[in-house]
């Protein structure tokens, strides 16, 4: 149960205390049982369980959740819309993956900046550009990008992406998403 533990209590974002204090147990029991110094009794498994909010069998398993690791092979993307050829415009990888901090999309930027404005949302954001190029523009002015460039900034500010050059450009995007 050492490792379950500590993943899952990891996956909340909780420190050792924050779990010791929902379960009103002390931090260094709980440190001893994360590193398989301690054997947790069925009550403290329950009150561990309850306060994870899993099944006492997750708690206990040394099996890995089919939703903590997520492959998805390039045929199995999900297109999440269609530009006006037939390929996708953004397609979604890890779909199958639970309780997500990020979120993974594989994007292929129009030739045009598209007519609206500038987008912006919560959290950070991640470009790599896998193939051609593209140019992203901010407020403050625009940055291109080759094939291996990456680009991470703070998505609040407002930008826009489109692909440039003779090659269409694929993107890995990497948004940072918190549950709330």
């Amino acid at each position: 149960m050492s490792i379950r533990l500590k993943l899952l209590r990891k996956q909340k974002a909780w420190s050792l205390e924050a779990l010791a204090e929902r379960t009103e147990l002390t931090k260094s029991y709980l440190s001893k049982v994360e590193r398989g110094l301690s054997v947790p009794s069925i009550a403290v498994a329950i009150k561990l369980s309850r306060a994870l909010d899993v099944d006492l069998e997750e708690l206990f398993s040394d099996q890995v959740s089919p939703t903590e690791i997520s492959i998805t092979r390039a045929s199995e993307r999900t297109s999440l819309s269609a530009a006006q050829t037939d390929k996708p415009s953004v397609q979604s990888i890890a779909s199958g993956a639970a309780s997500k901090r990020m979120l993974p999309f594989v994007v292929y930027p129009p030739s045009e900046f598209v007519a609206s404005a500038f987008k912006e949302h919560e959290g950070e954001e991640l470009l790599f550009v896998h193939k051609g190029a593209i140019e992203v523009a901010f407020p403050t002015g625009n940055v291109e990008l080759q094939a291996g460039d990456s680009l991470y900034f703070n998505a609040l500010i407002p930008h826009k992406t489109r692909s440039i050059g003779p090659v269409q450009a694929e993107v890995l995007v990497v948004v940072s998403h918190e549950d709330d």
